[in-house]
C-alpha cells in the first residue's frame, strides 16, 4: 500500500521551462551523463576526417604498434591506426542505428495507431506482426544480403522489419488506452473529425513510449551490425580511392 499510496511528481509539458532542466539533471544524473556521451560520440564521429586520419592506410613497418602519441589505440597486424578505423566504423553504426530506430518507429507508429483504433484492421494486421516477430534479425539480414548484395540500405531494412512489430504493438497499446478517454470520445460527439483526433489527443500519448522504444532499437541495431560485419557480411569498408576523394574534399 505504501508503494501504491506514494505520490508522484509529474511536471505537465506545458509548464517545462529552461529553469526546470537543472533540476532534471540533478534527479536524473545518469540520464545527463549518458546522454552527454552519446552526443559527444556523434560530435567525434562526423568530425572524424577533420582528426582522425585515414583509416585504410597500411604500414608494414608500423604493424602491431601499442599506444603512442601518433597512433592513440595502436596498430593492426596491417600497420592501420586502430584509433581511426574504431572512429571511421562509429559512423557507419551509429548511421545504421538511428536509420533502422526511425524506419522501425515511423512503420511501429503508423501501423499501431490504425491497428489500436479499428477493430476490424486489428486482428489481421497484429497476426502479420506476430509472425514478423518469429523472424531472428541477424538471419534476414543475412538473406538479403544474399540477394542483393551488402549496403547500407538493405541492412537498415533488414534491421527495422523485425523491429517493427515491438513498436506497432507498444503504440497500439497505448492508443487502446486512450481511445476510451472521455475527452477522445467528448471531441468524437462534438463534431471533430477523426484524423484531427487522432493527432491532437492520441498520437501526443504515444511519444514518450516511442522514444523508449525508439532508443532501444537503435542499441540493437547497432549490435546487430557490429555482429554481421563480425560473420563478414556487415557494410563493405570503403577502398581507397573512396577515402582519399573524401578528404580531398
Amino acid at each position: 500500500m505504501t508503494l501504491l499510496s506514494a505520490p508522484v511528481e509529474v511536471v505537465p509539458m506545458g509548464r517545462l521551462r529552461l529553469s526546470d532542466f537543472p533540476r532534471m539533471a540533478r534527479r536524473h544524473p545518469l540520464v545527463l551523463i549518458g546522454g552527454g556521451l552519446l552526443v559527444l560520440l556523434i560530435i567525434l564521429a562526423l568530425a572524424a576526417p577533420l582528426y582522425a586520419g585515414d583509416p585504410v592506410n597500411m604500414d608494414p613497418f608500423k604493424r602491431l604498434q601499442p599506444s603512442s602519441a601518433e597512433m592513440w589505440f595502436g596498430s593492426d597486424n596491417l600497420g592501420r591506426d586502430v584509433f581511426a578505423r574504431t572512429i571511421f566504423g562509429a559512423r557507419i553504426s551509429l548511421r545504421v542505428g538511428l536509420m533502422s530506430a526511425v524506419c522501425a518507429a515511423l512503420g511501429g507508429l503508423l501501423i499501431g495507431v490504425i491497428a489500436g483504433y479499428s477493430r476490424c484492421f486489428d486482428n489481421v494486421v497484429m497476426r502479420v506482426m506476430d509472425g514478423l516477430m518469429s523472424i531472428p534479425t541477424i538471419l534476414l539480414a543475412i538473406a538479403l544480403i544474399s540477394l542483393t548484395g551488402p549496403a547500407i540500405g538493405i541492412l537498415i531494412v533488414a534491421i527495422a522489419i523485425p523491429e517493427t512489430p515491438a513498436v506497432a504493438r507498444l503504440v497500439r497499446s497505448v492508443v487502446l488506452g486512450f481511445r476510451e478517454r472521455p475527452y477522445v470520445e467528448a471531441a468524437l460527439c462534438g463534431g471533430a473529425r477523426l484524423p484531427k483526433v487522432l493527432c491532437r489527443h492520441i498520437l501526443p500519448s504515444t511519444i514518450p513510449p516511442l522514444m523508449v522504444q525508439s532508443a532501444t532499437v537503435c542499441a540493437s541495431a547497432i549490435l546487430t551490425e557490429a555482429g554481421l560485419s563480425f560473420l563478414g557480411v556487415g557494410v563493405p569498408p570503403e577502398t581507397r580511392s573512396e577515402r582519399r576523394s573524401e578528404f580531398r574534399k
